[in-house]
């Protein structure tokens, strides 16, 4: 099937996020658990594990409309000195993500492309629930202190 204009591009932008999202989720699992925070290690790898996922799909989408994935691209992983620098990149990254998706979402309505449209709408869904857990984490840290959000953090 021959892509509508500009789809492609949104598409292979998008999973030049996707990509740098696991390289990112996997550095912050690695050091979660080089720190002794297994269970934040379990869960970045649960996020690069979607990723991985949300990069499939498009690879697949982009080939079905007849693309070439753009798989050599990567942008810049943020990584921090502490957990609390670990969620705020990783909250400023999933962040930019949406926009990311939006603006391809509403460029896929106007030009009729349905099917890639429910495609990001899918991988928007899931971005909103990475958004929602980095902010309730770190709320939770303000609420109650690193110290004792980290001590939860050790056991599975």
């Amino acid at each position: 099937m021959k892509a509508k204009e500009g789809v492609l591009e949104q598409l292979n932008h998008i999973l030049t996020a996707e990509l740098t999202a696991i390289h990112q989720y996997l550095l912050h699992a690695g050091l979660c658990k080089n720190w002794g925070y297994e269970r934040l290690h379990e869960y970045y790898s649960h996020l690069a594990n979607d990723e991985m996922q949300h990069s499939a799909g498009l690879v697949h989408h982009i080939l079905y409309l007849d693309g070439t994935p753009e798989m050599e691209r990567l942008e810049s992983v943020t990584h921090g000195k502490d957990v609390t620098a670990l969620f705020r990149a990783d909250l400023e990254f999933e962040r930019e993500d949406v926009e990311l998706l939006r603006t391809a979402i509403a460029h896929c309505a106007t030009v009729g492309d349905f099917t890639t449209r429910h495609l990001l709408e899918h991988m928007l869904e899931d971005t909103e629930g990475h958004i929602d857990w980095f902010e309730t984490r770190l709320r939770t840290i303000a609420q109650i202190g690193l110290e004792r959000f980290l001590s939860e953090q050790i056991k599975k």
